[in-house]
């Protein structure tokens, strides 16, 4: 069986069409639905169904996704254990929109530089689904939050950084208690069902605050905007000093503790990709760590 019928119905699944998956696949639709119809010949089942411009698949080809999965990850450490001298294949990483932006250039131009055969597909959400889809495979590895529970014995972990929550405020309220800020101005939250939404929760009720709440978002890089425009008051990672230059914003430390932020990278420990995935690993400690030297030269002297 020609693997490139299994790379295309993987394709399909993932983005939901054959038009997406012709695109990101850089072949013609046309292409993409013969692949489908040889993967159906050589299976003798049918895979998808077909309602007007939209293709679902079938109960068939989903129960064949996994296994598909394995046998691509296999095929693409063919040419890795054969070279050791040369890494090549394909990483299917997960990160969050504020590393999206904030590290992954550069991590991916340092891996660029020190093993140009590596491909990597980056994919943005949420730390609490990727440890999910980490285990199951669909992600070789994730820079994620570390989570409050015990995670699997069978799950690698290495911590980039930590990030503690500070209280962002226009100026014109510099030098008022926090915790005043937190009880009189409109808060702005947020998402309170992810993890770092649960941490800033935590803090409030540990120390007695019902903050009048206004807007909730899953999204630092907004929240910081909207307390630039002064409708709100904010609790938010250390992390937003990479949008300071030029906010109508004020940075205060929380009065009481609160647990940082840990981020790192996750993956699976018996993964098929595992030289892949130390590429990547190495490359990304290689950033982390040059940003936080350069951080603490930035520090001005008491």
């Amino acid at each position: 069986m020609n693997t490139r019928l299994l790379r295309t119905l993987l394709a399909v699944h993932q983005y939901g069409s054959m038009a997406e998956a012709a695109r990101r696949l850089n072949v013609t639709h046309g292409a993409v639905a013969q692949q489908i119809r040889g993967l159906e010949r050589d299976l003798d089942v049918q895979l998808v169904r077909r309602a007007g411009k939209a293709v679902h698949l079938t109960e068939s080809a989903h129960s064949i996704l996994d296994v598909s999965r394995k046998i691509l990850n296999d095929v693409d450490t063919l040419a890795a254990l054969a070279n050791t001298n040369e890494l090549r294949g394909e990483l299917n990483v997960g990160t969050g929109n504020t590393v999206l932006v904030g590290k992954i250039p550069d991590v991916l131009e340092e891996l660029d530089a020190r093993y140009p055969e590596i491909r990597v597909n980056i994919k943005s959400g949420q730390s609490f689904d990727f440890h999910t889809e980490v285990e199951r495979g669909v992600l070789d590895a994730a820079i994620a939050l570390e989570p409050s529970f015990s995670p699997s014995k069978t799950m690698g972990w290495h911590l980039f950084s930590e990030e503690p929550f500070v209280l962002i405020a226009a100026k014109r309220h510099e030098g008022t208690d926090p915790h005043v800020l937190l009880e009189r101005e409109p808060f702005l939250r947020y998402h309170r069902e992810s993890w770092t939404g649960r941490q800033i929760d935590s803090y409030l009720k540990q120390n007695d605050i019902v903050p009048q709440e206004r807007f909730e978002l899953a999204s630092t890089e907004a929240i910081i905007r909207l307390v630039h425009k002064g409708l709100g008051v904010a609790i938010v990672s250390s992390v937003w000093k990479h949008w300071e230059s030029g906010l109508n914003i004020v940075s205060m430390p929380l009065k009481g503790p609160c647990t940082p932020r840990r981020f790192g990278l996750i993956w699976l420990r018996s993964s098929p990709r595992l030289r892949l995935i130390e590429a990547f690993l190495e490359a990304a400690k290689c950033v982390y760590d040059r940003d936080a030297h350069m951080d603490d030269r930035n520090v001005p002297m008491k």
